[in-house]
């Protein structure tokens, strides 16, 4: 490291004369036979036209590519190099000097898809300074562990960042190695061995972006270089030399979509909030609410509340640097997002989950508080220990993550067995099926199907297909069960003895007997189905005794439970 200082230092000292002459007379000077860094690659391409020597300010995010240049690493110091290429994110921070022409640059180069081997990392962030050389739009970097020195002004921007903050929901942040993931697994990894026996050194041409990537006043760069590795002791190179191109990205385009992304997933929660109250007021009856599968409301009240905790955090991690002019409106942003979802699942969800449990227990309505509030205990115990668990699950198997969204993508399976099972009428509205089923594929649709989403998260139309179909059948079968009966496409041979209702009596049939409901006459001398008999022999007409069924299943007469008609 004393070595490429004390060369940087010299490097600095020719510039410093070079720069202060004539701007037309500058050019290019180089010892080919002391050339290093990468200079014949760097000064053999063809220099492009840059117009007035005017100062560019290059500190920004760019993004782009690495590769080989030899299509594979041929060194044998480093075999764990054996992806060919991958994707690359630079962040770049520069401030003047007093020389003329020069300015100093720190920063760091992030390399996804670099390792393929036992240790888990597949990406790789090394922390670069160096000088930017505007009159030649030349870059000269090399790698800085951090033992000299703080990079307190690489950490402020990177914090600062919101494009770089926002990329914590990628899956190539859970899945490739975030940066703090990097920092604290260094000592284990390849890249801490490569920073003590390896001499990082990055040679690079800046040049202005197409026109066609321009948007406002906002100048924008491209980065095509050379990164190549001598290793400490002069025994040849570390890896083969890496190909570097990428081009500077629009944070405000990033901050515009991540707003977006809130207000679409506010208003998605406004409308669940409304689907709510439908179907809470559809089941607003003892019988009603005990038709509603438990199970369906809180696997989706669990779903709600991972949400809000993920834009919680969101909120949190964007609004570490206060300076930032985007943090605090981003934070607003996935706050109210937040807020919203806390409200879906606190208030409604696990109100109605509990007025759905009080339902499937009438006959312990008379016991005393105590008794209540203990089973009440062991049912938010049981709810809140599945929440903490499905979150240490998702963090050990998050490799599987689009997997484990199908399975929490299956909560209305719960619901179709249930009917099944009770033979129950119509205990969802459709709208509520219907709503539920659209708004709930909104978030996934746009993390997995938007091919430019803020999250940096590459989208699968196969898998937006395939879920779109999984949940849709879902919601197919519990519509055909609304309308055609529960247990409409169960085989007759299949189904379970059920109680008929329209069975005829064989005593006093010349008799007219009151029903209790309506107090109206029943006349049995009429057609069977306009009366209906309960299993403990009491007759009501069939539209009074279906109405009453409907609010408690129980016998007007009697209080006898009733089997589902």
């Amino acid at each position: 490291m004393k070595k490429s200082n004390l060369g940087l230092g010299f490097f600095l000292c020719l510039l410093s004369i070079l720069v202060t002459q004539q701007a037309n007379g500058l050019r290019p000077i180089r010892d080919t036979s002391r050339s290093s860094w990468g200079d014949q690659w760097l000064f053999g391409k063809k220099e492009v036209s840059s117009g007035p020597f005017s100062p560019w300010n290059i500190t920004g995010t760019y993004r782009g590519t690495w590769k080989f240049q030899d299509t594979v690493n041929s060194s044998s110091k480093f075999p764990d190099f054996r992806n060919q290429n991958g994707n690359s994110v630079i962040e770049l921070v520069t401030s003047p000097t007093k020389i003329t022409g020069v300015h100093y640059v720190q920063g760091a180069v992030v390399f996804h898809d670099v390792f393929d081997n036992e240790h888990n990392v597949r990406g790789a962030q090394i922390k670069v300074e160096g000088v930017y050389i505007w009159p030649f739009r030349q870059l000269r970097l090399v790698a800085n562990s951090g033992k000299n020195g703080d990079s307190g002004l690489e950490d402020d921007y990177l914090l600062s960042n919101p494009y770089h903050l926002l990329g914590i929901f990628s899956s190539q942040v859970l899945q490739e190695s975030p940066r703090d993931r990097i920092m604290s697994k260094q000592k284990a990894s390849p890249i801490h061995e490569m920073e003590k026996h390896c001499n990082i050194e990055i040679a690079a041409q800046i040049s202005r972006a197409s026109s066609t990537q321009n948007s406002g006043d906002k100048d924008y760069f491209h980065i095509e270089g050379l990164m190549e590795s001598p290793a400490v002791d002069d025994d040849g190179d570390c890896f083969s030399p890496l190909l570097l191109n990428a081009t500077s990205i629009n944070v405000e385009v990033y901050y515009n979509k991540a707003v977006n992304y809130t207000l679409m997933v506010t208003f998605v929660s406004f409308l669940q909030v409304l689907l709510l109250i439908r179907q809470m007021e559809h089941s607003n009856t003892q019988s009603g609410a005990a038709k509603v599968s438990i199970v369906m409301i809180g696997q989706q009240a669990i779903m709600d509340s991972y949400l809000c905790l993920l834009h919680l955090t969101a909120g949190i991690l964007v609004d570490k640097d206060f300076t930032s002019s985007y943090a605090e409106s981003l934070f607003n942003a996935f706050a109210t997002a937040a807020f919203f979802k806390f409200v879906v699942f606190s208030i409604f969800e696990m109100r109605y989950l509990l007025a759905i449990w009080k339902a499937t227990r009438p006959s312990n309505s008379g016991e005393g508080w105590e008794t209540m509030r203990r089973e009440l205990s062991f049912l938010y115990s049981r709810f809140y220990g599945i929440l903490l668990g499905g979150i240490l699950i998702m963090y050990e198997l998050h490799n599987y993550m689009r997997w484990i969204l199908l399975v929490m993508y299956s909560f209305w399976i719960p619901q179709i067995v249930a009917n099944v099972v009770r033979d129950s009428r119509k205990p969802l509205h459709p709208y509520y099926i219907l709503g539920m089923t659209v708004t709930r594929l909104a978030i996934p649709l746009y993390v997995f199907g938007c091919p430019k989403n803020f999250m940096r998260v590459e989208a699968s139309k196969a898998w937006c297909i395939g879920l779109c179909a999984f949940i849709g059948f879902q919601a197919a079968v519990l519509l055909l069960q609304h309308y055609f009966g529960s247990r409409c496409f169960v085989p007759r041979k299949m189904l379970p003895e059920k109680y008929n209702y329209y069975r005829r009596l064989d005593h006093d049939v010349n008799r007219s007997r009151d029903c209790v409901i309506c107090m109206a006459t029943i006349d049995l001398r009429r057609r069977t189905n306009d009366c209906m008999v309960t299993p403990c022999e009491h007759l009501f007409h069939s539209g009074c005794l279906q109405r009453w069924m409907d609010i408690k299943m129980e016998c007007p007469t009697c209080r006898r439970t009733l089997p589902p008609a």
